[in-house]
C-alpha cells in the first residue's frame, strides 16, 4: 500500500527572498509581507508610515534601498501613477491584472481595474516580438468628479 505524498507547504517569504540570491532580513521579508497583503500599489510613503508602528523600522534610505533589492529581485514591481509617485506592489499582481483594463484618475491618482479584457494586441512587422502588452485608460474617476476624491490606488 502506498502513501500519498502531502503537498509540500508553500515557501515561505523568507525563503522566497533568498531565492532570489538575496539575504532574507528582517525589512525585506516586512516589507514583501505587506506588498502581498496589499489590496492596491503602495508608494515609498504609504510603506513607510505602516512601517511607522512596527518595532524597528527601518529609516527612509534603507527602506528605498529594500524596495530597489526586492525590484532587482523580480519580486516586487515598480511602476509610476500619473503623479509620478513610484508605487510598489507585489509581483505576483502582474498575473492577477494582466487580464483586464486599468483606469488611471489623473486628479487623484487613483488606479482602478475595470471588468474587460484588453484589446487585441497590434500585428507588428516581420520580425517583431512582443514581450508585454498593458492597456491604460486615463482621465477622471467618478469620486472627482463629484468632488470626493478617491484616495490613490
Amino acid at each position: 500500500m502506498t502513501r500519498a505524498k502531502a503537498a509540500a507547504p508553500a515557501a515561505d517569504t523568507s525563503d522566497i527572498i533568498r531565492a532570489t540570491g538575496a539575504r532574507a532580513t528582517r525589512g525585506r521579508v516586512r516589507v514583501l509581507e505587506m506588498l502581498q497583503a496589499a489590496a492596491r500599489p503602495l508608494s515609498h510613503a504609504e510603506v513607510e508610515a505602516a512601517l511607522a508602528a512596527a518595532e524597528a523600522p527601518p529609516d527612509r534610505v534603507t527602506l528605498y534601498r529594500i524596495l530597489d533589492s526586492l525590484v532587482e529581485g523580480g519580486l516586487v514591481l515598480k511602476a509610476v501613477d500619473t503623479r509620478g509617485v513610484f508605487r510598489f506592489s507585489s509581483a505576483k499582481a502582474r498575473q492577477q491584472h494582466a487580464g483586464h483594463v486599468h483606469f488611471r484618475c489623473v486628479d487623484c491618482g487613483g488606479v482602478f481595474c475595470l471588468d474587460t479584457p484588453p484589446p487585441p494586441p497590434p500585428r507588428l512587422p516581420r520580425g517583431f516580438r512582443l514581450r508585454q502588452a498593458e492597456f491604460d485608460l486615463s482621465g477622471t474617476c467618478s469620486g472627482c468628479v463629484r468632488g470626493e476624491p478617491t484616495p490613490a490606488v
